[in-house]
């Protein structure tokens, strides 16, 4: 009897036990979930300052749960966004600045080139591993292009899947552009760009057309670049925001009317972007950053750049 009732309580216990892990697990991914929806709040800041400490504090609350929980998918996107959002709106324009101030070779420029580098890879990676649990098999896929299209033919679901693939093909893209001097990253860019062209079959409007903003400033690359199909991208992000997403203008302009060498479209471009006022309240942030952006780019240095 005794030995019946002393299974009977160690079985209680292992249960007990295994309800506790159960819950805390539920909790965990619970609160990873609460705090990725929340964490669009930061979309509205105006202050650009606030904003930054906000999304490199987000960065460290996502790496911790991240660590808890390493095959949550809620923190796996959260992580791939944040990194890569915060590289290109914070990390990238100190870097600009040092690059206007110093030029390629100062010593603040080439710190500030390894940072976002090193940032960009880190969201990429978290974007793969998502990939990956979607749909396994994207080393095997990088072999070529065909193989490449085959794999990304395999994400059919828009809701989810084209966030997932605009920011492994946003940090991809984005981290090639920072290397742009490494010839064996600027010769796998266009597996960032056929992650980011399968997010922009799915859901063009994604993002508010980002992606196609994101492809125009891939094809005005270079003035040996597809400035057609870079003219045909921008114009359809603008037709999809109508004007209120900043950032197409200053790409617009900063790759574009640059390479094509007109002046007047190019100033016109970025006057607007710097007089415009609160056009898109959910992207406030965005336009902040487009607005700085818009103003270096007007300044001497850029403007000579261009020829102009």
């Amino acid at each position: 009897m005794r030995l019946l009732q002393t299974l009977s309580v160690l079985a209680l216990s292992a249960l007990s036990l295994a309800s506790t892990g159960c819950i805390k697990k539920m909790f965990l991914e619970g609160q990873i979930e609460a705090t990725a929806t929340a964490s669009a709040a930061i979309d509205t800041l105006t202050d650009y300052e606030v904003a930054k400490v906000v999304a490199f504090n987000g960065i460290g609350q996502f790496e911790g749960m991240h660590y808890l929980a390493p095959d949550n998918e809620d923190a796996l996107f959260a992580l791939a966004k944040t990194w890569t959002s915060a590289t290109f709106a914070f990390t990238e324009d100190e870097l600009e600045d040092a690059e206007d101030a110093e030029g390629l070779e100062g010593p603040r420029y080439l710190y500030l080139k390894n940072r976002a580098a090193a940032a960009y890879d880190r969201g990429l990676q978290y974007a793969l591993q998502l990939l990956e649990i979607y749909h396994p098999g994207f080393e095997a896929a990088r072999k070529n292009d065909d193989a490449m299209r085959a794999y990304t033919a395999q994400f059919t679901d828009a809701e989810r899947d084209a966030p997932a693939l605009f920011w492994a093909g946003y940090a991809w893209i984005s981290k090639t552009n920072i290397l742009k001097d490494d010839a064996a990253a600027v010769g796998d860019l266009w597996i960032g760009v056929a992650l980011m062209e399968r997010s922009v079959a799915l859901d063009p409007k994604f993002m508010h057309g980002s992606g196609h903003t994101i492809l125009g400033a891939y094809h005005a690359r270079t003035a040996m670049a597809e400035l057609d199909d870079a003219k045909k991208h921008f114009d359809q992000a603008l037709a999809i925001h109508g004007g209120k997403m900043l950032l197409t203008q200053v790409q617009y302009a900063g790759k574009y009317h640059c390479l094509k060498g007109d002046k007047d479209s190019y100033v016109k471009a970025l006057t607007a972007v710097v007089e415009a006022g609160d056009v898109l309240p959910e992207q406030r942030l965005a336009n902040v950053v487009a607005k700085r952006r818009a103003a270096r780019y007007l300044g001497k240095v850029r403007m000579r750049e261009c020829g102009f």
